[in-house]
């Protein structure tokens, strides 16, 4: 163990918060061409992959709570993207789908992808086995809780 305090470059913590400001930054302008913002991108990412998820399953999927959901939820139902509705088999829960629009822009996305793959400038494999050690970090951080 160290017996000094980290500098500001040697924290992961700040190293990790940096490249997620350079990704928010980075992805801004290009969802804003789709009238979406980050989090709205991560929802409908989620939907295409499955669509007509409960809530409280779409957050788990997003490690986002209900009471930061639920908001983002009803303004993307105002923007056409997405549909609530009770679940006929439970009524205490929601049932989130994609509306055409939301659906059409799934097109649109894969060309989302491919920037934010050309600004990174690594090579594929190499972005790959970042996103699995990061993930990986995710899952014993959280496991630390």
């Amino acid at each position: 163990m160290l017996d000094r305090a980290l500098s500001l470059d040697e924290l992961l913590c700040f190293a990790l918060y940096s490249a997620n400001n350079a990704m928010g930054r980075l992805y801004r302008p290009i969802l804003a061409q789709h009238g979406l913002t980050y989090p709205q991108y991560l929802v409908l990412v989620a939907l295409w992959q499955r669509d007509g998820q409960k809530v409280n399953d779409l957050g788990a999927a997003l490690t986002l709570e209900s009471n930061t959901l639920t908001p983002l939820l009803k303004r993307m139902e105002a923007a056409e993207l997405v549909q609530r509705r009770r679940n006929p088999e439970d009524e205490r829960s929601v049932i989130v789908s994609l509306t055409a629009k939301g659906r059409g822009l799934q097109q649109e996305a894969a060309g989302i992808s491919r920037c934010i793959l050309a600004a990174a400038g690594d090579d594929v494999a190499d972005l790959i086995d970042l996103r699995s050690k990061i993930q990986q970090l995710a899952t014993r951080l959280n496991a630390s809780d």
